[in-house]
């Protein structure tokens, strides 16, 4: 069952499917030799609700979008921060690395990923502890 909160923009879909094709280095690097074959589907510009994201899990309600340098411009950080809020008031989780973080720091942003998709597959148990 769709969740009601995450129509699917059709008007996006032509876009989206253009920007699967030229993938920046970082994206190419993380989808290759992570996510495209992770334990759990990822999708490459998923549109969701009025934006296209890089990566999307559904089954961990997991976004994740690299960032170039063009970020940091005070109009970007703005956009991106209302992007994030509207994403994460669908019940997403957004997480956001730099396309050098993806180049420098390979190991670290997959463990990072790996770690996000396990809390929010498996989340702790209550602290009631386990029954013997």
């Amino acid at each position: 069952m769709r969740n009601k909160h995450r129509k699917h923009n059709a008007a996006l879909t032509p876009r989206a499917k253009e920007l699967r094709k030229p993938m920046t280095q970082p994206e190419r690097r993380l989808w290759h030799r992570f996510l495209k074959d992770y334990r759990v589907r990822f999708l490459r510009q998923k549109v969701i609700d009025r934006f296209i994201v890089d990566f999307y899990c559904a089954s961990a309600k997991l976004v994740i979008e690299l960032d170039g340098s063009q970020h940091f411009e005070e109009n970007a950080v703005a956009y991106d921060s209302e992007r994030t809020a509207i994403l994460e008031g669908l019940g997403l989780k957004v997480i956001r690395f730099m396309n050098q973080e993806v180049e420098l720091s390979f190991r670290a942003v997959c463990w990072k990923i790996e770690n996000e998709v396990n809390q929010r597959i498996n989340p702790p148990a209550s602290s009631g502890g386990t029954p013997l």
